[in-house]
């Protein structure tokens, strides 16, 4: 979701800054660009001090940031440049679409209906509905039992390294979006195919990768 459904990174960078300094936590851009994509529980595990973790809790502290992450995004948040028309066409032609997120579901509810694009996914699993979050693999292989299809079957879109390696180690194609990071450290990443945003791909374009990598 993030950083494929929406172009988010520079908000989440925004409300990061606000929470580490409403906890008086600094914090730099390169450490933080380290655990994009994992889940929060990680991220506040590795990011925050321990005597903080302790006093309000792990998913508090997430609870918290992706609160200020939604008040910041509300006024601005628009889907990834050529999403709808690539959805529409998917359900054109059949094609089963889930969200597989390392965020809270509330996150990934806010994206969906903010943007008006519920109606093109069958299936949601989200950071705070499994055990563990990406880069284990269990997103994605949830997300394919819940569309009714072999991981083989299935394309993954990714923007960070971590979400990369989940889809590979679920069996899966993976399409990486240059939003987040750049072409070249994409090009350093498993990924099957490296695109700009969805302008750049279309479902007989993804039918042909399956079909060459089979």
């Amino acid at each position: 979701m993030d950083g494929v459904l929406v172009n988010n990174l520079d908000i989440h960078r925004q409300a990061f800054a606000e929470f580490f300094r409403r906890y008086g936590v600094e914090r730099t851009f390169d450490e933080l660009n380290r655990h994009f994509g994992r889940g929060n529980d990680d991220i506040m595990g590795e990011l925050m001090p321990r005597e903080i973790v302790e006093r309000v809790g792990i998913r508090e502290l997430g609870n918290q940031k992706e609160a200020i992450y939604r008040e910041i995004y509300a006024p601005t948040i628009k889907p990834q440049e050529g999403l709808l028309e690539f959805l529409a066409e998917s359900h054109r032609e059949g094609l089963r679409c889930a969200v597989g997120s390392s965020g809270f579901l509330a996150n990934v509810d806010f994206v969906l209906d903010k943007c008006q694009i519920r109606p093109y996914f069958s299936a949601i699993v989200a950071g705070d509905q499994v055990t563990k979050c990406k880069p284990d693999p269990e997103i994605y292989l949830t997300a394919a039992t819940k569309l009714g299809l072999e991981p083989r079957e299935c394309i993954v879109f990714e923007d960070a390294e971590a979400g990369i390696e989940a889809g590979k180690r679920a069996g899966m194609v993976v399409v990486a979006l240059a939003t987040t990071f750049s072409r070249e450290f994409l090009e350093t990443t498993d990924a099957d195919l490296i695109i700009d945003d969805f302008r750049d791909i279309s479902v007989e374009r993804l039918r042909e990768l399956l079909d060459s990598l089979k």
